[in-house]
């Protein structure tokens, strides 16, 4: 991997990792482009870089965090869905995360759902997500489990979730981004966990380019919880689920058709 490349990656993580439009199936995607055979260390780059996604939602909500220990627990409790299929079907995802068919047709299929869901559910109920029960919070941990498929984006499968429990588009999304928190930690953690088990060692030009991607992921990702938050207040999920679907049928045509997705 280039330095190049991983500033690309890192560029496609920030912007996608809070949208709803699968940041995991778009980085499948900007590998294949680039012809970057997914090697342990390329799986590795794509998952540890949420690091520096993460650190994006406690700089721009650190007072959050500091308004109940209650809230803590209800992300905990939201993550745990998650967290045991995870661990339960992680080699099954690996092999996922391989194929970009899988992520077209799932792209796909989220974008149409994305077109009907501000009309669902529009009698929202719960405008801070600080007020949501431990119900709620674990029903939309059973939504999140949706984005252990590449291309169904845990963004989508989180506020789509909030959503159904009565909290209004940017509760909903704000609580998406803190249960972000605990999956990447979790993820990025089991994945350089495994990776080091494995027998691999990171040389030093492998720990710059994660640090690299980290801090422009970080950036980058400040950038678009910002402006997807006044996106989403103002106009909903249409805009998404309409580029979600043409990304989607691009990838599947050229893929049937036999073209290669490579372009560098």
């Amino acid at each position: 991997m280039t330095y190049f490349e991983a500033i690309i990656l890192a560029i496609i993580e920030g912007l996608t990792e809070f949208l709803p439009v699968s940041s995991t199936g778009h980085m499948i995607i900007g590998t294949a482009l680039m012809g970057l055979e997914p090697s342990d260390f390329v799986k590795l780059f794509t998952i540890v870089i949420q690091l520096g996604t993460i650190l994006s939602v406690l700089v721009l909500y650190w007072k959050r965090f500091f308004r109940s220990v209650d809230f803590y627990f209800k992300l905990v409790v939201a993550a745990i869905p998650a967290s045991i299929l995870g661990v339960a079907f992680n080699d099954y995802i690996d092999d996922l995360l391989e194929s970009p068919l899988t992520v077209a047709i799932m792209l796909v299929i989220g974008g149409i759902i994305l077109l009907f869901v501000d009309r669902w559910f529009n009698k929202p109920t719960v405008e801070d997500s600080d007020n949501i029960s431990y119900k709620k919070a674990f029903i939309i941990g059973w939504y999140q489990c949706l984005a252990l498929i590449p291309g169904t984006s845990r963004s989508a499968s989180t506020i789509v979730g909030g959503m159904t429990q009565s909290l209004t588009r940017k509760a909903a999304a704000e609580f998406s981004f803190f249960l972000a928190i605990p999956m990447m930690l979790g993820a990025s953690v089991l994945k350089l966990y495994k990776f080091l088990k494995a027998g691999h060692t990171l040389t030093s030009e492998e720990v710059n380019l994660l640090v690299v991607g980290n801090v422009i992921g970080f950036v980058v990702a400040i950038i678009a919880i910002k402006t997807f938050i006044g996106i989403l207040t103002k106009y909903g999920f249409k805009a998404f689920g309409w580029y979600r679907i043409v990304v989607g049928l691009v990838i599947i045509v050229m893929l049937l058709s036999g073209h290669s997705l490579q372009i560098i």
